[in-house]
């Protein structure tokens, strides 16, 4: 269970909030909101409930409300604006400056043999590097593999807003005693589709049609938005599959 502290920008963490793996030699994982400076330091840029979870070696700040931030390591769902000799230039939100992909970032991609992305193509990405003071650059593989894991083009489907909370719960919460979610799992057992989710607050969805991909995605929202409980999400589902 996740442990909560509130703090503000600036402040540096101690040693003694930070977790305590029980593998030592296991990465410490930082997630949005903070940053590292070498060799120790990790400071806090954004305020909000300080998110520990010393099972996962994780660290994070909760910013459910507000504007998204991209973070090293975070995966986004970007759209992709326009492209130039090497680069697609990528929106990730409508308020930060358009975010840089490679051509070539892509798994066993080669100049003969790449994506060929056009304006509007949605991509799942992996921020690889981000700053205040230059355009963020993201990959669609994982860089310590050098494999796709899921990250490329998004073809087809919908994608829906919901919140940076939301987001995050859903790509790190991965049991249904995490979080308290089981809005996906209850209407996976009745409908298939397939999902994204990006830590900027975007989902894409896409089940075998428009009335099953919606259904997906109304929940979803309906559970962020109303802050549904368990029993009300179950409900929800119920009713939803009931119009379909």
């Amino acid at each position: 269970m996740a442990t909560q502290t509130f703090v503000m920008p600036g402040e540096v963490l101690s040693e003694d909030v930070l977790p305590a793996p029980s593998n030592p030699s296991a990465p410490l994982k930082l997630g949005p909101g903070l940053r590292h400076t070498p060799p120790s330091t990790v400071t806090t840029t954004l305020a909000g409930p300080l998110c520990v979870d010393r099972k996962k070696n994780a660290i994070w700040i909760e910013n459910n409300s507000g504007r998204y931030i991209p973070q090293t390591n975070d995966v986004v769902i970007a759209t992709v604006h326009h492209s130039s000799t090497d680069w697609y230039h990528c929106s990730i939100t409508p308020h930060t400056a358009f975010a840089q992909l490679p051509q070539l970032a892509f798994e066993g991609a080669t100049k003969r043999a790449r994506p060929q992305l056009s304006s509007g193509s949605l991509i799942y990405a992996r921020v690889l590097s981000a700053s205040k003071h230059f355009d963020s650059e993201i990959v669609c593989y994982n860089p310590s593999t050098g494999k796709s894991e899921g990250m490329g083009e998004l073809k087809g489907g919908m994608v829906f807003n919901v919140s940076l909370g939301m987001a995050r719960r859903l790509l790190f919460n991965k049991h249904r005693d995490e979080g308290g979610l089981v809005v996906l799992d209850d209407i996976a057992e009745q409908v298939a589709f397939e999902i994204a989710v990006g830590r900027n607050g975007k989902v894409w969805i896409k089940a075998d049609g428009v009335k099953e991909t919606l259904l997906v995605g109304k929940a979803l929202q309906d559970t962020d938005q109303e802050a549904l409980k368990i029993d009300e999400q179950r409900k929800l589902v119920k009713k939803l599959l009931r119009q379909i």
